[in-house]
């Protein structure tokens, strides 16, 4: 396959656009080194992550039985793989990130927009990570060091305890320090992560199912659903959040390819990692939680779905319900458990963090001023927003999460998905011109109104729904309010069919002068 030339012997006019800095530029031949297996590790170390292992919770929470939600969460990542290997395409064949192919449809202006959209997800995401990185660190320091968890009194830092502000800041540095290092960092740190991780929930289920002697209750709890009619309404939101669950990779999943050795690899990679390892890893949340029930009696149903509260408690100095001793009577087994606990927990969601939630804003705060913001410049502005923004409080509350978060944000990245699959598979038939997507007065220069059209339209039928389900306004239920339920999918058809007939025309009407 024919490889773009290397970004140092682009044009001078290139190198010299402000559009242009070597963290956006084309990968060289030699540095495209990414195989099945990176791939695969890449999509096995991002879904192997707590909001993964309780996705099946909270499908279980609305309703659903243990299968219905498994699933669910296997339809929703077959339909996401879609549109992710659609865009992957462009960025292994040319060897560029999200925001520089964005430019080929939105304009080299129109494609911040985006870009910047698709960051502030990100930055929310990040934000969710840390408070779970975080939290699962203050619980193993206080297993290890009770009084840790009292340090400060009654003091805050910005509504946070100290011990827990102390904690959120030291797994906050990690992530940046990792960032820091460059995508070959996050590479390496993505292939050891994926197998230890797998290693260690593996272990946890065992250990539960076998001191549960069994499954446990939660695999022969029936559907709260008596029909279709009445699963339906809640499959389709459900559905919608699975996907947009990943929705944001679609979209930036250029930025890993682009490392890519060929289609082959990243094709074959992906399809093999994200929805068996969606589906893998949710089952062992179902399967622990199941058997966990049936080991920790008179404990709150939804705390045993968080994996930190169970190794909390299998780390505790406190014996168990029906227990004389704890469940780990040596204080030194008791810390090496800890600490072997806190690392697979602490590396998984570091894992995802990194790959899912820096590599893309970073990129994208870099393509606002590239000649200004590096690569390791916009994973801070990332780190600092996602501080800013505290959006953690949206994993409390199953239909928070679900109706509020994923599917309000699949219906603004859903739209942006349709607009660049059309233009680049359809209008373009897979041609770019790489130096030009690097000019500031070339083909694709400004803004596409096109492209800004299409994706107002888009995202606007499901904004009253939006705002009914925030509870901002007061809408009844009907027509309006169950569209929003098929967020993704109406912005991702509206926008694409919408930008397809405004492109097409514009394209014709520009030949004809």
């Amino acid at each position: 396959m024919k490889r773009e030339p290397r970004w140092e012997i682009l044009p001078e006019d290139v190198v010299a656009s402000p559009l242009f800095n070597a963290d956006l530029a084309p990968v060289p031949a030699e540095q495209r080194t990414w195989s099945t297996y990176n791939f695969a590790a890449l999509w096995i170390s991002m879904a192997h992550c707590i909001p993964t292992y309780m996705m099946a919770a909270s499908l279980i929470a609305v309703g659903m039985n243990w299968w219905q939600a498994l699933v669910t969460i296997l339809l929703g990542n077959v339909i996401v793989l879609v549109p992710i290997l659609l865009n992957a395409h462009a960025g292994t064949r040319y060897g560029i990130p999200f925001p520089v192919v964005a430019r080929a449809s939105f304009g080299t202006s129109g494609a911040n927009i985006a870009a910047i959209l698709r960051a502030i997800v990100a930055c929310g995401w990040f934000g969710i990570q840390c408070s779970i990185g975080g939290a699962a660190i203050k619980v193993f320091a206080v297993a290890l060091w009770p009084a840790f968890g009292t340090l400060g009194g009654d003091a805050s830092i910005a509504g946070l305890s100290v011990s827990s502000a102390i904690t959120f800041a030291i797994f906050w540095a990690l992530n940046i320090w990792i960032i820091y290092r460059g995508m070959n960092a996050v590479r390496i740190f993505e292939n050891w992560a994926a197998p230890i991780v797998l290693i260690l929930a593996a272990v946890l289920v065992w250990w539960t199912v076998d001191r549960a002697g069994g499954l446990g209750p939660i695999f022969h709890a029936p559907s709260k659903f008596a029909d279709l009619a009445e699963f339906w309404p809640v499959f389709v939101p459900a559905l919608t959040g699975m996907i947009g669950f990943w929705a944001t990779l679609s979209l930036n999943i250029p930025d890993f390819t682009r490392f890519g050795r060929g289609q082959k690899e990243q094709m074959l990679g992906q399809t093999l990692g994200l929805p068996t390892t969606m589906v893998v890893f949710s089952a062992m949340g179902v399967v622990v939680t199941s058997a966990a029930s049936a080991i920790f009696t008179g404990v709150d149903a939804a705390q045993l779905w968080d994996p930190v509260y169970i190794l909390a408690r299998i780390t505790s100095s406190e014996p168990l319900t029906g227990d004389t001793v704890p469940l780990i009577v040596s204080p030194i087994t008791r810390a090496i458990v800890a600490v072997i606990a806190l690392l697979g927990v602490g590396i998984a969601t570091l894992s995802v963090n990194i790959a899912a939630n820096v590599v893309s804003p970073a990129n994208d705060f870099a393509n606002l001023a590239p000649k200004k913001i590096s690569f390791q410049t916009g994973g801070l502005i990332t780190g600092v927003l996602g501080v800013l923004m505290m959006p953690w409080k949206l994993l409390e509350n199953p239909n928070t999460y679900i109706f509020d978060w994923l599917i309000g944000y699949s219906a603004l990245l859903g739209p942006i998905a349709g607009i660049m699959i059309v233009d680049y598979w359809i209008l373009r038939r897979r041609e770019l011109d790489v130096p030009d997507l690097y000019r500031a007065n070339g083909r694709y220069a400004g803004v596409n109104p096109s492209a800004i059209l299409a994706l107002v339209l888009g995202i606007a039928p499901n904004v009253p729904g939006f705002l009914a389900q925030t509870r901002v306004i007061a809408l009844d239920s009907g027509f309006l309010t169950t569209l929003y339920t098929y967020a993704w999918f109406v912005g991702f058809a509206l926008a694409g069919l919408i930008y397809f007939a405004l492109e097409s025309r514009r394209r014709a009407a520009a030949t004809q002068t």
